[in-house]
């Protein structure tokens, strides 16, 4: 943990997500065939990044000065990168391939790159991220996602 950076981290995050707010509010609210605005996410990105660099700050002035010997952090890039192509493709693809069925894979690559085996776990939990994810948007919200691709047959 290096304080000074943190601590710094946590005012720019704090900044970005008061931006996040502030702009959210000039965003219309609400859109077509839907009861949540495209003004929510924004909004909820950014008070969730002001309570967790709130949370951050308040973690860095808390802790004490440490300085014993630094320890030097491996770093991974092949599973960063695998994420990332993963996010990158689930992104890409999401249109046609739909929400549910491109949560489930992304959620299980990362799964996987985060811990290898373990399949059934990450089976279950995927799928019932994703599907609980759309019903809880979709349904319930009344927002809209992309649904199910054509060649599924399903909805």
């Amino acid at each position: 943990m290096n304080k000074t950076f943190d601590r710094y981290a946590s005012v720019a995050f704090l900044l970005i997500g008061a931006a996040f707010v502030w702009e959210s509010r000039k965003i219309g609210e609400s859109s077509y065939g839907s009861n949540v605005g495209p003004d929510i996410f924004p909004l909820g990105l950014g008070l969730l990044l002001i309570v967790l660099a709130l949370r951050l700050f308040y973690e860095v002035m808390r802790t004490k000065s440490d300085n014993g010997p630094s320890t030097k952090v491996k770093l991974d890039y092949k599973r960063f990168l695998i994420i990332v192509s993963a996010a990158v493709l689930y992104a890409y693809f999401l249109e046609d391939i739909g929400y549910v069925f491109g949560t489930f894979v992304f959620l299980l690559i990362g799964f996987q790159v985060i811990e290898r085996g373990k399949w059934l776990t990450s089976v279950i939990v995927a799928s019932l991220f994703s599907i609980g994810v759309y019903y809880l948007f979709v349904k319930v919200l009344e927002g809209s996602l992309p649904g199910f691709p054509v060649w599924m047959n399903i909805g």
